[in-house]
């Protein structure tokens, strides 16, 4: 380099203020994992990482967001209150050593335990789509849609023509969508249903910064239904075909609820729709007070960047901790911060029975090499790895000793954790824990076992490639 030459000494000049300005504003990043990527590379390549980072990396969204977050938050407040104080939203007996966990659930999103719930599992692809069309058709009141991905397809088309049918003939019907998510599909179906009198939303556009819009990685990421305030959906399954455009097959899980926790699916829903729409829902017939539908125990975990507290991370770890007979993971992205790799070695060191079930096959081929850099430390700590081979398992779900289950949105991911819009339904019930366990084990029937020895016989560029995988681990 010419030291004479002002180019080379412009561009020296810059590099390293970005390194400077990196160190400086990185550090005041939620996630220390996360702050220490984004250091690394910026020491690398710092010009194309502070491109990056000025698109989806800022902390902080924009002031009139962060300003309808707080107005959202108050009407979260109030929507929990109204329900905990309700005489038909009882709070149930649960055993002393849960209360622990109803507590933590409550004080991350402010929804009390409830009880007389009724929940069934609905584990068949397409056997959701009817059952939802079916709902749909019944509605007398309001259909409230929340979906990651809303695809034009055979499925989306099945799911919009039921809403078109119910706005005809007068039921009020609202659809929210992830503009990320379903950006290969949002003009098309916002179109066709606004056409037909149906409301729709997308949440979390992006934008370039300084435009009034938001960082590119947070998404909501939630899929939640509600019909007449009384019927709830809830769990991992997107408005798309069971066919994904890369060729999987994408097997998931539904839970279709009745009772008062659908209260809680509904105050979800109401924020997420103020939040991108500035309107408040607080019709009566939103929020119908009745009484018990069944015998289950259970509360809304949500979490996301209208919560003020952290993700759903630490209450993942904090179940792990306390379990004493056994784990049971289920998730399609498994990267895990440093709080939850070291509860899940030392639980199964400590003699819990630590079962993860991931797929084989990925959707996502940097995700899949980050998160097969993992293996190795679980299986060396007793951890039993399950890779599921009939096509993407895209279920969400954790069991704790067969008392505790969280089905949901929840991914197993840093991205999840702390930026991510996620729902997942908390039960405390043995019979739904049961049902669970079943769902499992169909699971478990067509997946391969992997053992240390063969995990060790892998190839040197692989173990490479993992291992550089997951220096993205934390921004994955």
């Amino acid at each position: 380099m010419n030291l004479t030459d002002p180019i080379p000494l412009a561009y020296l000049a810059l590099e390293w203020t970005i390194r400077l300005v990196m160190l400086v504003v990185v550090t005041s990043r939620r996630s220390p994992e996360e702050a220490r990527t984004w250091l690394l590379f910026a020491l690398f390549l710092p010009i194309p990482t502070f491109i990056f980072y000025l698109i989806a990396g800022q902390p902080k969204a924009p002031r009139w967001r962060r300003r309808r977050f707080v107005e959202g938050q108050i009407l979260l407040a109030r929507a929990a209150r109204q329900i905990a104080h309700s005489r038909h939203c009882l709070r149930p007996a649960v055993s002393s050593h849960l209360e622990s966990a109803t507590r933590f659930v409550e004080s991350l999103s402010r929804f009390p335990v409830l009880g007389g719930n009724a929940i069934h599992f609905l584990p068949d692809y397409e056997g959701v789509i009817d059952r939802l069309v079916e709902d749909i058709e019944q509605a007398s009141d309001h259909v409230h849609l929340t979906t990651y991905i809303f695809a034009d397809d055979a499925s989306g088309d099945r799911i919009m023509s039921a809403l078109l049918h119910a706005a005809k003939r007068g039921i009020d019907c609202r659809v929210l969508i992830d503009a990320m998510g379903s950006f290969s599909w949002a003009s098309s179906v916002t179109r066709r249903l606004r056409s037909g009198g149906v409301a729709v939303a997308r949440a979390f556009p992006v934008a370039f910064p300084g435009l009034g819009k938001v960082r590119a990685d947070i998404r909501n990421h939630r899929k939640i239904v509600v019909i007449d305030g009384q019927v709830g959906y809830i769990g991992s399954q997107n408005v798309i075909d069971k066919k994904a455009s890369s060729g999987l097959i994408n097997k998931e899980l539904v839970l279709r609820v009745e009772g008062p926790v659908v209260l809680e699916l509904q105050a979800v829903f109401t924020a997420d729709w103020f939040l991108e729409r500035g309107e408040v829902l607080d019709r009566s017939q939103f929020f119908p007070h009745g009484r018990a539908k069944g015998k289950y125990a259970a509360q809304l975990l949500a979490s996301g960047p209208e919560y003020p507290l952290a993700g759903a991370g630490p209450l993942v770890v904090a179940l792990v901790h306390g379990a004493r007979r056994s784990v049971t993971l289920t998730t399609p992205y498994f990267i895990p911060d440093e709080s939850l790799l070291q509860a899940l070695k030392t639980a199964a060191m400590r003699g819990v029975e630590v079962r993860i079930i991931l797929s084989h096959a990925s959707d996502s081929w940097l995700v899949g090499l980050a998160q097969r850099s993992y293996y190795g430390e679980f299986l060396s700590a007793g951890v039993a790895i399950y890779l599921y081979r009939e096509g993407l398992l895209h279920a969400k779900h954790i069991s704790i000793d067969d008392e505790i289950v969280l089905i949901g949105s929840l991914n197993l991911d840093m991205r999840s954790f702390y930026l991510n819009a996620e729902a997942s339904l908390v039960c405390y019930d043995r019979e739904i824990a049961v049902d669970l366990r079943m769902e499992q084990q169909r699971n478990l029937a067509v997946s391969d076992t992997l053992s240390l020895e063969a995990w060790r016989r892998r190839s040197f560029l692989a173990t490479l490639a993992q291992n550089i995988a997951r220096l993205f681990g934390p921004l994955l």
